[in-house]
């Protein structure tokens, strides 16, 4: 049983160490191009203008620019609704949210990996949330 905890242990603090190397190469490689866009005139907080801009070329940049903002419509639907479904709470929810806007490819590994933690910290055989987001009875006796 103890080697079996070590060896899950491991194994999800190896996975955990590809995500963050992922979110940071992710965030290294990515945003030198956004401050050129900025300094540009672009505004990063308009998605609008951001992925306008990005679509207006054609060709790669506009599929690229269009599979990235469905997958982050996807990331931020899914995101929201995780964190009160497991448990963490809405305000887990808009903090990946808000840091999506920093990078969907920065913000996705971080929240696999604080996800991943808060599930593993939970006491085992302690029922998930009701995904509506009502506590469970078990939850609201502690």
């Amino acid at each position: 049983m103890v080697t079996t905890q070590l060896h899950r242990s491991t194994a999800m603090n190896v996975r955990h160490a590809c995500y963050l190397v992922a979110g940071i190469a992710a965030l290294l490689l990515t945003w030198p191009f956004a401050f050129d866009w900025i300094g540009d005139g672009g505004n990063i907080l308009n998605p609008v203008e951001f992925f306008g801009d990005g679509i207006e070329p054609g060709g790669t940049a506009a599929f690229l620019s269009i599979d990235m903002l469905i997958a982050w419509a996807v990331f931020i639907v899914w995101v929201l609704t995780d964190t009160v479904r497991i448990g963490m709470g809405r305000k887990w929810g808009v903090v990946f949210v808000l840091l999506s806007h920093i990078g969907v490819s920065m913000a996705f590994p971080f929240y696999l990996i604080v996800r991943e933690r808060f599930l593993a910290s939970r006491a085992p055989g302690q029922p998930v949330p009701p995904s509506d987001g009502r506590e469970s009875s078990a939850a609201q006796s502690m």
